[in-house]
């Protein structure tokens, strides 16, 4: 069963690039519409037209999960067009793009992914279709290299390294999504140089506001009781938060195949929890699992599904709809749930800071 889905697999996506080829003849006469979200920074969310990007007075910035797209919205502010490819709620890791993407991408002066293997066929389509494939910039490859446990790239339950392809969630650490705005920064300047001063102004904005993010979750987390320090989740994506606030993630119970776990795996995440004490497990809206309500009911711990990664709380027009107000509703529901408090972290503000 499993060749027979790679190759249902390798057949779609040779589809889609074949259909790439035609592309420019797509973006002339459709809409190029997908499910991503699009924005010539109106309000507070990533929200706009797609006959937006298809103007040429602004940068036209295409960018993937939803975090990514906060992140270039903060820096880029109203002097780009941004396009979302990955629609908010949908599993990044084995999102296939629509031809419709193809033509959004064609339409592009530059792709700004993560990396770090998150979004392989999208990486493709963009450069079979991106005006300049040399204009696809990776942010975890420029932020973190090598496997040093302390500071490099994670290999861990549901990203095994026998599997190649490192967490690749380095946004959940604020420090790495502060890494990842300085580098938007850059990539924004060098290709709109006449308003690198403005993206500079906007940088300063939103690193202040991440400063205080990181300076808010070392005090609330330090309110939790030591032994509650862990975490087990059902997509392995806090290692890198984990790591910088030292903290420990036991377990993940989503499989590296991304499919539900095995009756066998259940049983040994709940004798798991178990020894290890772990007074709550976290589930996600992103990956609902009624796996998750047995675990949880077999192993007497309590049961939090409302932890995002990729999906930033709210409607697009929201204050709150944004990297940091997903950062700080995670927080707050963490938190309090393993027994501390989140008071400093639920005062940082949550809505966009770019320069209106």
């Amino acid at each position: 069963m499993w060749v027979d889905v790679m190759r249902f697999r390798n057949l779609a996506v040779g589809l889609l690039l074949s259909l790439a080829v035609v592309a420019p003849l797509a973006a002339a006469c459709g809409d190029g519409s997908s499910g991503g979200a699009d924005s010539s920074a109106p309000g507070n969310g990533s929200s706009g037209t797609h006959n937006d990007f298809k103007k040429s007075d602004r940068l036209r910035v295409a960018t993937t999960v939803a975090p990514l797209t906060s992140i270039v919205l903060n820096i880029g502010g109203d002097r780009v067009y941004i396009h979302g490819l990955i629609p908010d709620g949908v599993d990044s890791h084995t999102f296939e793009p629509k031809p419709s993407d193809a033509a959004v991408l064609s339409r592009a002066d530059l792709l700004i992914m993560n990396g770090a293997h998150l979004e392989g066929t999208t990486e493709e389509i963009a450069k079979q279709n991106l005006k300049d494939s040399k204009k696809i910039y990776s942010l975890a490859d420029n932020t973190l290299q090598g496997e040093d446990e302390r500071t490099g790239f994670l290999y861990d339950f549901s990203f095994p390294r026998a599997g190649g392809s490192p967490n690749p969630h380095l946004w959940m650490n604020p420090k790495y999504a502060l890494r990842y705005a300085e580098l938007v920064r850059t990539w924004l300047s060098e290709n709109d140089p006449k308003n690198a001063d403005y993206y500079a102004r906007n940088f300063e904005k939103f690193a202040a506001v991440l400063h205080q993010l990181d300076d808010a979750i070392r005090k609330d987390a330090a309110t939790v009781p030591e032994q509650n320090r862990k975490l087990l989740t059902y997509h392995d994506s806090w290692a890198y938060w984990a790591r910088e606030y030292d903290w420990r993630v036991v377990g993940a119970i989503q499989p590296s195949d991304f499919k539900e776990p095995s009756a066998r795996e259940v049983a040994d995440l709940i004798a798991q929890i178990k020894k290890e004490k772990v007074p709550a497990i976290f589930g996600s809206e992103v990956f609902p699992s009624k796996t998750m309500e047995t675990i949880a009911s077999e192993s007497g711990a309590q049961f939090e599904d409302r932890l995002r990664d990729d999906e930033p709380p709210g409607n697009e027009s929201d204050p709150g709809h944004t990297y940091v107000g997903m950062l700080v509703e995670d927080m707050k529901i963490m938190l309090t749930r393993l027994g501390g408090k989140a008071d400093t972290v639920s005062g940082i503000p949550v809505a966009n800071t770019f320069e209106r």
